[in-house]
């Protein structure tokens, strides 16, 4: 039995450069999918802009029951997009180091949209295997979260345990999983370096506000989003379905931008559009950029 205990972790490895787009060729061939190994027991995947403009990030936990893949991409053939394999060898290579009969694998969402969904059919017949629906409706009840958007519930991967927080806002059906073996916050739509498309204003508003004071009393190594959209120039954002972006900053951000971003919030207040921000509806910051739906 592998140690989950909160914060065993330690440090994980964060030193990698996303691919952004950039054309495949027989010398320098760039994959549907990057993996990385943030450690042996997490893994960061990343969709290839050449397949999706989204390029959406998905994440893999590993703990001694089974393995938990947050969101699955944005394009649903396997012939473009072959996540189902590549979660397969993943997965197949974790229980060769760690051996174990009955491994299962759960596939969750942050949330409902078709670049985080796209996937899910490619495990419909996977063995041993449970897919998350992604209507409010399924949300609710697989986790059991009767009083949403109030609670909280925990995945239990076998001694790795993940907080399920409610974060409707971006979507009605937004979850944030915080996973306590290594500090790391996956907040999917809701906070990443790009632009933070609000669809509930008073949702988006108190989910925010639920992270800073979640955050404030767990140890948080890293803010992951599902996207970058953000160029290396603050403020700045790439243009809207780029598929290539060279000049990218990381993923990773931290609890002050939860900060900076709930201020924000706080200062525009009932009122989206009024002063001292931009354009109706738009709110900037360095390292991401508020619209309001």
């Amino acid at each position: 039995m592998i140690d989950f205990g909160d914060g065993a972790a330690g440090p994980g490895n964060l030193d990698v450069q996303w691919h952004a787009g950039w054309p495949s060729s027989k010398h320098d061939p760039a994959p549907e999918i990057q993996v990385h190994h943030y450690d042996p027991h997490t893994v960061i995947l990343r969709q290839n802009m050449s397949v999706h403009h989204e390029a959406p990030f998905m994440f893999l936990l590993s703990g001694n029951s089974q393995a938990v893949l947050i969101d699955t991409g944005a394009t649903a053939d396997p012939a473009y997009f072959p996540l189902r394999r590549t979660v397969d060898s993943l997965i197949s290579e974790w229980l060769a180091e760690n051996p174990r009969d009955g491994y299962r694998l759960t596939v969750v969402h942050t949330h409902g949209h078709g670049d985080h969904v796209a996937g899910d059919a490619q495990f419909d017949d996977r063995p041993d295997t449970t897919v998350v629906g992604k209507s409010l409706t399924d949300v609710v009840a697989f986790y059991g979260l009767p009083e949403w958007p109030d609670g909280a519930a925990t995945l239990d991967l076998g001694g790795r345990v993940v907080d399920v927080l409610p974060g409707p806002g971006h979507h009605k059906a937004a979850v944030v999983f915080y996973d306590r073996y290594t500090g790391l916050l996956f907040t999917g739509d809701t906070v990443y370096r790009g632009r933070l498309y609000v669809e509930d204003w008073q949702a988006f508003r108190t989910t925010i506000s639920r992270l800073v004071d979640f955050a404030a009393s767990r140890p948080v190594s890293h803010v992951l989003g599902c996207h970058i959209e953000m160029t290396t120039t603050p403020g700045r954002d790439h243009m809207i379905g780029s598929t290539h972006q060279p000049h990218e900053p990381p993923p990773q951000l931290t609890v002050e931008h939860l900060r900076a971003l709930n201020d924000m919030l706080t200062e525009v207040g009932d009122s989206p559009g009024a002063p001292p921000f931009g354009e109706i509806g738009t709110y900037p910051h360095d390292d991401f950029v508020i619209w309001r739906m």
